[in-house]
């Protein structure tokens, strides 16, 4: 492999990020959610009802700040496994929609798969700009994907907010993503 200075260079200054103190990279087990995250930071955690394939839903999140961006993952459990397609679709839709007019026309998607995961169309990795409620400009990473687990399906969605697209924080923090 030819390795030009530039792209040494590149290659330095990403790892010297990933080692900053801002940025204190741990495994965060899920029990409830079966699944374990990779979070640069430590987490709070919430709880909230929203409405999911119409019917409210109690839905659980994480997340952290760090490094000038907001790391999130979210679950909740569905007992109707025909809704799991469009409820991960709506969830998606819903939060671009928080992004502004426009967003949802320049949104880039790519398939996810995390191993577990059921192989869904609506299974997404989506990175989109917009603005937040202030009118500052913010980049959204995100992925939807979901896992049945007997009669039940458990939906998931991770998010990293930042100025701008910076796939050095977001590539480590979606690949330890791990269903349990």
């Amino acid at each position: 492999m030819n390795l030009t200075l530039p792209t040494l260079v590149g290659r330095a200054a990403a790892l010297l990020a990933a080692c900053t103190p801002s940025l204190n990279w741990r495994n965060v087990s899920l029990p409830e959610a079966d699944l374990t995250i990779t979070l640069p930071c430590k987490p709070d955690d919430a709880r909230r009802t929203v409405e999911i394939a119409g019917k409210p839903t109690e839905l659980s999140m994480v997340g952290c700040e760090a490094d000038g961006a907001l790391f999130a993952v979210s679950h909740t459990v569905m007992a109707d496994a025909a809704l799991v397609g469009p409820a991960l679709a709506q969830w998606r839709t819903a939060v671009i929609a928080l992004m502004g007019d426009g967003a949802e026309a320049a949104a880039v998607n790519k398939p996810f798969a995390l191993q577990g995961a059921l192989v869904l169309p609506q299974s997404v990795r989506t990175v989109v700009q917009g603005r937040r409620p202030d009118g500052t400009p913010v980049v959204a990473q995100a992925v939807w994907f979901a896992r049945a687990s007997g009669p039940q399906v458990t939906l998931y969605h991770a998010v990293i907010y930042t100025d701008k697209a910076r796939p050095e924080l977001a590539d480590p923090f979606f690949s330890g993503l791990k269903l349990q």
